[in-house]
């Protein structure tokens, strides 16, 4: 083997080093542009969630008002009905 050649063996293994450098970083980079595609559908799907949470809060406190209000017209009607029963 004279001394083109192996100049020439040298740089191609050196060019299979460098592809393959560029092949790692390549899925590293496709690895990470998944992982930010991920987390901004975990973003998406935590500030849906947060809505939907405020929304349910709003609703259960609308509820429990209502509660209050039939206790208090129920209590009333239960008096009014012993006063009935009474006389």
């Amino acid at each position: 083997m004279n001394k083109f050649e192996k100049s020439m063996e040298r740089f191609l293994k050196a060019l299979d080093r460098v592809e393959a450098t560029v092949n790692r970083r390549l899925q590293r980079t496709r690895a990470v542009d998944s992982l930010e595609q991920e987390l901004g559908a975990l973003r998406q799907d935590r500030a849906r969630l947060a809505q939907e949470l405020d929304n349910m809060k709003a609703e259960a406190k609308a509820l429990e008002g209502m509660t209050d209000e039939v206790a208090a017209r129920l209590d009333t009607a239960i008096r009014d009905i012993r006063a009935v029963l009474e006389h």
